[in-house]
């Protein structure tokens, strides 16, 4: 019998039964995919995948998805830079780079996009965002170091559907997100999703004649044509194309200033296409063809240096999922092909990689209540050889309302500094790369504990506790601290850790109140030397909210979301630096009151960093030397190091990678949703 079916029979019957067995179907039945490369319901599956939908995002409402992603427990958005405000995603402590992100399970936003590219995903598209923690090397190749991000679009309905969000805050931010959903005759149906979102108004608030949020001014088009076949055999292929244009710096910088050394800016154009599809072979045996190619497109000008970077990724792959018995099998062939120039010195050729890769896994039911994973995966790089990762992964269902998971597996990791590490473009420090990299290697454990509780007055609560535990060799973590005028990097010659444990809650109460939140323990350390210190921008404490309450007669409903992030260190430019080498605690914190019409129309308003928090709090400044952002008064002695004198008496350059929240205090916001033909 059928877990689903065995937890709703064992329920004791109640005058809020019906509801309540709804609920329980939803629960049970939620499907993932990313886990194990298959559709699976959620409750089934071996290793833990966290599901989020967009009526979770619509809590505290952002124009693109990286700032969405701040409201889940363990992730945290990043900013890298002061100016120009790029940034990444964090999971556990871990530094974008280990973040896989992938659209429809294929790695389209990866590498150079990754910096760039998360921000022009339409939220209209998304169908839901699954999240897997900890290393998935063995299914999904380089890059699913720290966890995978897997962006699910939806399909095209057979009906016509359209959507519309419209956004503005008191800070002048403009985002408008489309939706259109359109069947076209008996076989084709074709989804569109458009966002734009237009921010020109300049600030400076900190008072350090630098643009305290980047001027943005970006659009995105998604498509997706779905074809139906017999058999209901998949056949879908859909295309972006985003187009960004960005600017932070000194206040009265304009485009002709772009490039030169009398004001300073940093200018990023970004032109870039990508297409994804899937193919389910017309044969017997369930064979599936994905494929995906990007092209990216980035003429970038920070201060006087310029970099132009063209990446273009072509990915495809064959499975064969079989069940044999109790063994459910997943055996896959995958091709990545990679190629990435760029102006910097440490690019003299155009670089073109070939990473072939083979994998197996089986997935084994002993029973409703034991199921074990194994997997194998072979890739080969041009460069750096052979490379292996395997995968293990075991669920024990104690009963349908208490399962424990242990996963454990292997990743790694091909790098490319200049796609990863905005720091090593900005600012005065020069780069220096010591050796040649080698691929990154991680090993991981985690066990996790879950736990529902349906109560018989309608009631839901589900717990989940994990604990997590990843060993780094050859790690690469940029020295900002041996030479205060360099960045260096280089494999390290020791080890790195990153475990903790963290704790996530959903309690739902009849009552129309809703609790979503969770909290996370972590170190993230560097051992060298016999030395081990915490990373650099890695917190030890992070926890999140979402309180929601439906007053159900004014058809009303009231958000309050929120982080908290403890203490971290950061990178300073020597002794003599007078800021903070610490960050404080800190927290961003919105409320947001929906009033639904009907079920065509919202309208929504509140207040976004409601403690209106920036991190220049307790610092003289956080750009460094932003009246001299070319360093046109700073003095060097014979040994190269920066001398202190009376203008400079700290001995500092312009830096602006003293960064590690947004700058953008308390705003206004109001909103306006309609949906047609739902």
């Amino acid at each position: 019998m059928a877990i689903t079916s065995l937890a709703i029979a064992q329920e004791i019957a109640s005058p809020d039964s019906v509801q309540q067995d709804k609920q329980k179907q939803t629960v049970l039945d939620d499907v993932v995919v990313t886990g194990t490369m298959k559709e699976v319901s959620k409750i089934n599956s071996p290793v833990l995948v966290e599901v989020y939908t967009p009526a979770f995002f619509k809590k505290n409402p952002t124009p693109n998805i990286f700032e969405a992603m701040q409201n889940i427990n363990g992730v945290r958005p990043q900013i890298n830079c002061n100016v120009c405000n790029t940034g990444d995603i964090h999971i556990n402590g871990l530094e974008g780079p280990y973040t896989m992100v992938l659209i429809d399970g294929m790695p389209i936003v990866s590498s150079l996009s990754t910096v760039y590219g998360l921000s022009g995903i339409p939220n209209s598209i998304v169908e839901r965002i699954e999240l897997v923690k900890g290393p998935a090397s063995s299914l999904y190749g380089s890059e699913a170091v720290g966890g995978l991000i897997n962006i699910i679009t939806k399909a095209p309905g057979n009906k016509i559907q359209a959507s519309a969000d419209l956004m503005a805050t008191s800070w002048q931010e403009y985002n408008i997100d489309l939706g259109l959903s359109i069947p076209l005759g008996k076989k084709w149906s074709i989804m569109t999703g458009v966002n734009y979102f237009n921010y020109q108004q300049p600030e400076d608030k900190n008072k350090d004649n630098f643009t305290d949020v980047t001027l943005q001014n970006r659009i995105s088009v998604f498509q997706k044509w779905n074809y139906k076949r017999k058999e209901s055999r998949v056949a879908s292929i859909a295309g972006r194309y985003l187009y960004e244009d960005r600017w932070g710096g000194e206040m009265n910088w304009t485009p002709q200033f772009r490039g030169g050394d009398s004001i300073y800016g940093e200018s990023i154009y970004t032109k870039r296409w990508e297409l994804i599809g899937k193919y389910q072979l017309p044969v017997k045996e369930k064979l599936m063809l994905s494929f995906s190619y990007n092209n990216h497109d980035q003429n970038s000008v920070y201060g006087t240096t310029r970099y132009m970077a063209l990446q273009n990724i072509a990915f495809g792959q064959l499975t064969w999922d079989k069940l044999v018995g109790k063994h459910d099998l997943l055996l896959g062939t995958a091709l990545r092909y990679t190629y990435y120039d760029d102006n910097t010195a440490a690019t003299i050729k155009a670089q073109k990689s070939m990473l072939p890769g083979i994998f197996l896994q089986d997935e084994y039911t002993f029973n409703n209540k034991h199921k074990l994973l194994m997997g194998f995966r072979y890739d080969h790089h041009n460069i750096h050889g052979n490379i292996y990762t395997p995968r293990l992964a075991y669920k024990w269902a104690v009963s349908p309302e208490h399962i424990i998971r242990i996963n454990a597996g292997t990743g790694f990791r091909v790098v490319n500094i200049f796609t990863e590490e905005h720091a090593a473009l900005t600012g005065a420090r020069s780069l220096s790369i010591l050796n040649d990299l080698k691929p990154e290697r991680s090993y991981n454990i985690n066990l996790n504990y879950n736990r529902r509780i349906f109560s018989e007055q309608g009631h839901f609560y589900s717990f989940d506790i994990t604990g997590f535990y990843t060993y780094f060799t050859n790690r690469i973590v940029p020295d900002y601290e041996t030479d205060p005028n360099k960045i260096i990097y280089d494999n390290l010659d020791g080890y790195a850790e990153s475990k903790g444990i963290s704790l996530n809650m959903d309690m739902n109460w009849t009552s129309g109140w809703k609790f979503m939140g969770g909290a996370t323990l972590m170190s993230n350390t560097v051992t060298t030397a016999n030395m081990t210190r915490q990373q650099i921008l890695t917190e030890k404490f992070t926890a999140t909210w979402a309180i929601s309450y439906l007053i159900k007669p004014a058809r009303l409903s009231i958000d309050y979301t929120g982080n908290v992030y403890s203490p971290m260190r950061l990178p300073l430019l020597g002794p003599n630096d007078p800021r903070s080498a610490y960050s404080t605690w800190w927290s961003l914190q919105n409320i947001q009151l929906t009033y639904k019409h009907n079920k065509h129309m919202e309208i929504y308003a509140g207040i976004k960093n409601l403690l209106d928090w920036t991190p220049n709090r307790n610092n003289p400044f956080i750009i460094a030397r932003s009246h001299d952002p070319f360093d046109k008064k700073v003095e060097y002695g014979s040994n190269g190091q920066v001398m202190t004198t009376t203008e400079n008496p700290y001995g500092l350059t312009f830096d602006p990678t003293y960064v590690y929240g947004p700058n953008q205090g308390r705003r206004l916001f109001v909103g306006l949703r309609l949906q047609l033909g739902a």
